[in-house]
């Protein structure tokens, strides 16, 4: 029985240990990077809140199905709802930042005229991000059914994972590549085996 708990406590610390590297170290290689270093502040800023961003979306379907060990299923939702929160609060920094970096590619980026791929997939996770928030924010008030926002959720989740993974791929800028392509990574399998796990249990 000491065993079996010990064993857990391992499991559980391990999980812990790698989510933590998962979200710190693409953060951290970012900060460090040398692509930064003559760059304003304001840009710097823009840049480091898209990266936080991405570790805040592997955050959000570990929570969404209680994958993470010690998180209650009631907690593991109320964090889902702040890091929610918290990422809407990342994607305006970025493209304020941007904006104020240069406000005629991001007029450009969200009329979906810029020359620049990227960017399309960027605005339309953007949108997905701010469209789900706002469900999320009338969601009672509007009585949605629950398979229905069932539905859209995934749905949303689905476009905003894929488009953000593209538009960090697309990139080279402030992201390290190889902490950048197994953040990306790590953020597909987990999104998609959330949202597999969930049909199963219908």
């Amino acid at each position: 029985m000491l065993l079996k708990k010990a064993m857990q406590s391992i499991r559980n610390a391990a999980i812990w240990i790698a989510v933590a590297t998962a979200l710190l170290l693409p953060l951290l290689l970012a900060v460090n990077s040398p692509l930064l270093q003559w760059r304003e502040p304001v840009y710097i800023t823009a840049g480091i809140a898209g990266v936080i961003a991405m570790s805040l979306l592997v955050l959000q379907p570990l929570l969404a199905s209680g994958y993470l060990p010690g998180v209650n299923r009631l907690r593991s939702r109320q964090l889902h709802r702040v890091v929610g929160s918290t990422l809407v609060l990342m994607i305006i920094a970025h493209v304020a930042g941007l904006w104020i970096t240069s406000p005629p590619d991001v007029i450009d980026a969200l009329l979906f005229r810029s020359a620049t791929s990227f960017s399309l997939w960027g605005v339309i996770a953007m949108w997905a991000i701010f469209s789900t928030a706002t469900l999320a924010a009338v969601r009672k008030i509007a009585q949605f059914k629950p398979h229905i926002w069932k539905i859209t959720h995934k749905t949303l989740a689905a476009i905003i994972v894929i488009g953000s993974v593209i538009h960090a791929i697309l990139i080279d800028g402030t992201m390290e590549s190889l902490s950048k392509y197994a953040i990306c990574i790590l953020l597909l399998g987990i999104t998609f085996l959330a949202i597999a796990n969930q049909d199963k249990k219908k």
